[in-house]
């Protein structure tokens, strides 16, 4: 049994995978990588049972076919069913997700898992998806897999089952209502979720809120056409992401920032419980193991994760070595390790604060959702240092940079 997850697992510095419509594109032009049956030692056979030595028969690639699209805080009411409508969309899924609060988990074999502390639960992103609107979307090989979410069952995606240490067969205890796991599926066919259910075992967990688009138009529909297709069945006012294959590693919300569970990986798991105004109560073992105060150039002492000090660091020894220390007020620090969720609406998530990978710099001049005034000089620094800049995000906020990827100082 394992109380918590608090050990940074520093599996490398960048996002591994594809987006789903290449992806698709790729599974259905092969036999797949490497899956039980496609070599055997004994047999002498090669992919799809082919003798060894047989050269695979030669394929004429398709351009890919599905694309993303999401709006800032969830689609806005009414658009799964005008998304159908349009004449451009052939095949359409809205995607739901949100967090649900695992009390407890089980392996396969029984063993249980997880037991976060009295009073506290561990935070899972649980994608809800309608099986038979999200089968089409899938290699044919995973089709009856999906199915399975008609049974009340739920998939996990792989850095999902790594985090926890179990898979099919294992259990997610969510209070009253329990999810066994009939399968596990790669990232980038989940959406980088954590567990992928149903929308009637969503509606149990309380999740209903629809996130974000996978679109299949018409062949021959551009990108620019797609989105304005799309933009006439949202509020004009209302600001719209849309995605083509490779243009982002999952196709998912916030596509441009790490998945929770890729921070998980990263950076360890904690317990928690929601606290009034938005604000999160962590375990103290976890933020003891992880969050330090130290001394850092331009800002004297932060508060941030352990982890993240020696890019931190790196970042702003470059800001001073190019004359640009000016340019960062230390008044205007508005803070690094922050219990809350984004925004401090439950309903967004739980931010990056939350782990002590983000900070927040000249915060008066940069304030959330106005045009940003971080000088590029110091933008360019902060991004070769491994950052995201919130002034790139879809509502910009340009105070904000927070991990991305690791670099060696």
């Amino acid at each position: 049994m394992r109380w918590f997850r608090g050990t940074p697992r520093l599996l490398g510095g960048g996002i591994v995978g594809f987006a789903l419509g290449a992806l698709l594109t790729v599974t259905l032009q092969s036999a797949g990588q490497t899956v039980a049956g496609n070599l055997d030692a004994g047999g002498g056979k090669g992919a799809a049972g082919r003798p060894a030595g047989t050269p695979a028969p030669p394929t004429t690639p398709e351009p890919p076919e599905t694309f993303l699209a999401w709006t800032p805080g969830g689609l806005p009411a009414g658009f799964r069913q005008a998304v159908r409508s349009l004449p451009g969309i052939e095949r359409s899924v809205v995607v739901a997700s949100g967090l649900a609060w695992m009390t407890r988990s089980f392996s396969a074999d029984g063993t249980q898992i997880d037991a976060p502390p009295h009073g506290l639960a561990i935070p899972i992103e649980v994608a809800a998806v309608d099986p038979s609107e999200y089968t089409p979307f899938l290699p044919p090989s995973d089709r009856g897999v999906i199915l399975n979410l008609s049974d009340g069952q739920g998939v996990m995606g792989q850095m999902s089952a790594d985090v926890r240490g179990f898979g099919v067969g294992g259990e997610f205890d969510f209070g009253p209502s329990s999810v066994t796991v009939a399968a596990v599926l790669p990232d980038e066919l989940v959406g980088a979720n954590e567990l992928m259910v149903s929308r009637r075992v969503a509606a149990t967990l309380g999740i209903a809120e629809n996130r974000y688009a996978l679109l299949q138009p018409r062949p021959g529909m551009t990108e620019r056409e797609l989105t304005a297709e799309v933009r006439s069945i949202i509020p004009k006012s209302l600001p719209l992401r849309v995605r083509a294959p490779g243009q982002t590693p999952y196709f998912r919300q916030g596509d441009a920032v790490l998945a929770p569970v890729r921070i998980k990986e990263l950076f360890g798991e904690f317990a928690a419980r929601p606290l009034p105004g938005g604000q999160l109560g962590i375990d103290p073992a976890w933020e003891q193991r992880h969050i330090a105060t130290e001394p850092v150039p331009i800002l004297g002492d932060v508060h941030c994760n352990r982890a993240l000090f020696p890019q931190l660091r790196g970042a702003l020894r470059e800001v001073v070595k190019s004359g640009l220390a000016h340019l960062i007020k230390p008044n205007e620090y508005g803070g690094c390790f922050g219990p809350r969720f984004a925004n401090r609406d439950p309903a967004q998530g739980i931010s990056h604060h939350a782990w002590g990978i983000a900070i927040d710099l000249d915060v008066r001049e940069n304030l959330y959702g106005h045009p940003p005034t971080m000088d590029p000089r110091i933008v360019a620094i902060f991004k070769r240092w491994g950052f995201n800049w919130g002034g790139d995000f879809l509502i910009p906020d340009g105070m904000h940079f927070e991990f991305a990827r690791f670099v060696r100082p």
